[in-house]
């Protein structure tokens, strides 16, 4: 059975971020995965990476040595057979929250060797997951940045976008109006186009394992 990583680092239970991760891992699961979830927002303390350098030594290549919530983050990642992982979009980022298990991931891997940059010997393939109230294609960039690095220490990396989203069930309860755009065309496009995105995700859930076990058939071959 293939496991399947799964890292939400959105904060709010049942909204977009939380919904695209939970239909992308059931896409995992229907083909036979087994799902370990980890929801960021409510692990223990932890922080980003304190730049202690322990992780560039021979013993401790490719670990973070520092303990705190992140750690079992970080070791069921090293063990799985594929990663899915989501944050929303704040201020033009990801949340606080990736970024910390991002800066991690990626430095515990990073060599500053020209001839092998990356000591990671087990690449498995990533599914990256941002939802924004932007529209889609607005951050293709940074989005880009994340999936080439991402690609280099981790493993062959897929982003998917869910754009313009919904970002309160009834924006008439705040304080101010929100007239930088349509509430209730954000309501409809909820209603009818994040459905579809949801499809999408389930299916790259299941592409994912998928992918994995045509690999595996054909190294044995």
């Amino acid at each position: 059975m293939k496991r399947v990583v799964v890292v939400n680092a959105g904060p709010r239970k049942g909204h977009n971020t939380d919904t695209i991760l939970t239909e992308a891992a059931k896409g995992a699961t229907s083909v036979g995965a087994e799902i370990q979830r980890f929801d960021l927002f409510r692990l223990e303390k932890y922080t980003g990476c304190i730049s202690c350098f322990g992780c560039k030594r021979e013993r401790f290549k490719g670990h973070c040595i520092c303990r705190d919530g992140l750690t079992p983050v970080l070791d069921a990642i090293r063990e799985a057979d594929a990663l899915i992982i989501g944050s929303p979009n704040y201020l033009g980022e990801l949340s606080a929250s990736f970024r910390a298990l991002y800066e991690r991931l990626i430095f515990q891997n990073l060599t500053y060797n020209m001839e092998k940059p990356s000591c990671n010997e087990r690449p498995i393939p990533v599914l990256l997951v941002m939802t924004s109230n932007a529209p889609e294609g607005m951050y293709d960039r940074l989005l880009s940045n994340y999936q080439q690095t991402l690609s280099r220490f981790v493993g062959p990396t897929e982003v998917f976008v869910s754009g313009d989203t919904l970002q309160l069930d009834d924006y008439s309860k705040t304080d101010w109006p929100w007239s930088m755009f349509d509430p209730q065309a954000k309501k409809q496009r909820h209603e009818i186009v994040f459905p579809e995105e949801c499809r999408s995700a389930f299916e790259k859930g299941e592409n994912l394992v998928k992918q994995i076990k045509e690999k595996e058939k054909f190294n044995k071959a």
